[in-house]
């Protein structure tokens, strides 16, 4: 069976939910019908000519990208501006573009990943956290009979439910006597009918996401012996540990220099002209970092207290208050920030589409697509030194 745009979005939309995009930004489907066909998807950071050039090299009739092509509103679709022009480029060829830019920022594993993998951040949380609109937790409450118990932890565990960070099958009960009193038209696992039964009884709690609940209840009322499921659901309001949002803040493992920080990036990120603010011997050791333009969030990186913060874009004023607040600055580029995540990007389509079903296989774009190259002027002449031929000062 051939996959179909449709199938892409929807797979795209569960990893990353549309919902979870800023106000501003155009995510999902750009350019191409839910109807067309999809035999090979390629990832890419954004849509220049060249990767549509690419594309058609490796037969890709589906691009995904982080920028979405059609960011603004476009007053009329023609080649006269660079998004239209390729928007019409694309359309012609046949060739579907589909984008996740802020959802894709805010989610558990995204753009600002390979940053904390790299300087090997603990005890990291997101810098300015998001609701997660679809994964709110919520708590279930069940009365099993005991020796029912672990069948009941198993089910709920395979359904998704009970997971705390790295731990799964976290649950918590205490034991006590459950009552109930047969009609005569109940069919009981066990009492009689027509009299009230006592039976011991596990009171068992677990956590689940409320976009888990349906499959945590269905797994319950066919692992439970009762004829009729006695449970509770509570909505919390988890505070205790957002996992979406903007950014990321952490700490080295061990203090370093703001020198050598700047080394294992410039090492371990695609950026040729990496810039530095602050005293380069200067120790630092609680760390903020956001993939992509991050001037934005110099005051959240203050507020968590961050030694340096890690981005890119970062304007001359911005820099300057951040400076005079004490806050060390890494600018990595807008570009290398981001393209370092695309892998994980590609690693979430794949898996989702093994999950799902579709055969499309994903490429990765081999591209830069960035749009800045490093300049180093020659070394003057031996001897030369004041103004050159041109009256320009040395």
């Amino acid at each position: 069976m051939v996959d179909r745009v449709a199938d892409w979005v929807a797979l795209l939309a569960a990893a990353y939910p549309p919902g979870d995009a800023e106000p501003w930004d155009n995510v999902g489907l750009q350019v191409g019908a839910r109807d067309d066909a999809v035999t090979r998807v390629l990832v890419a950071l954004e849509v220049v000519d060249a990767v549509l050039d690419e594309a058609a090299d490796v037969g890709a009739d589906l691009v995904v990208t982080h920028h979405p092509l059609l960011f603004r509103p476009l007053a009329a679709l023609t080649p006269d501006s660079a998004a239209g022009r390729l928007a019409l480029r694309a359309a012609r060829e046949g060739r579907a573009v589909l984008a996740a830019h802020t959802n894709f920022d805010v989610a558990e594993e995204a753009t600002t990943t390979p940053i904390v993998e790299l300087l090997g951040l603990e005890r990291v949380r997101p810098l300015d956290p998001r609701p997660d609109r679809g994964g709110e937790i919520g708590k279930l409450t069940t009365f099993v009979p005991r020796e029912h118990t672990g069948a009941v932890i198993a089910a709920l565990s395979a359904a998704g439910a009970g997971v705390i960070g790295e731990y799964d099958e976290c649950t918590f009960r205490v034991p006590g006597t459950g009552t109930f009193r047969p009609s005569a038209s109940a069919n009981p696992e066990r009492g009689a009918r027509g009299q009230r039964n006592e039976v011991a009884e596990d009171r068992l709690e677990v956590e689940v996401r409320r976009d888990g609940l349906d499959a945590a209840l269905a797994a319950l009322e066919e692992a439970h012996p009762y004829e009729e499921v006695a449970y509770d659901v509570y909505l919390l309001d988890d505070q205790r540990r957002p996992r979406k949002g903007l950014g990321r803040v952490g700490a080295l493992p061990e203090p370093a220099s703001l020198r050598a920080v700047a080394d294992a990036l410039a090492v371990g990120l695609p950026s040729p002209h990496l810039r530095v603010a602050g005293d380069l011997d200067r120790p630092v050791r609680r760390v903020a970092a956001c993939g992509g333009a991050g001037d934005g969030l110099i005051g959240a990186a203050l507020t968590a207290g961050a030694d340096l913060y890690v981005t890119g874009d970062l304007r001359h004023h911005p820099a300057l208050d951040a400076r005079s607040q004490g806050l060390a600055l890494i600018d990595a580029g807008h570009h290398a920030t981001e393209a370092a995540a695309l892998p994980l990007l590609r690693t979430a389509l794949v898996e989702g589409a093994a999950g799902r079903g579709l055969t499309a296989a994903v490429a990765a774009s081999a591209v830069d697509t960035d749009p800045w190259s490093a300049y180093r002027p020659p070394p003057p002449a031996a001897g030369a030194a004041g103004r050159d031929e041109e009256g320009i000062a040395r």
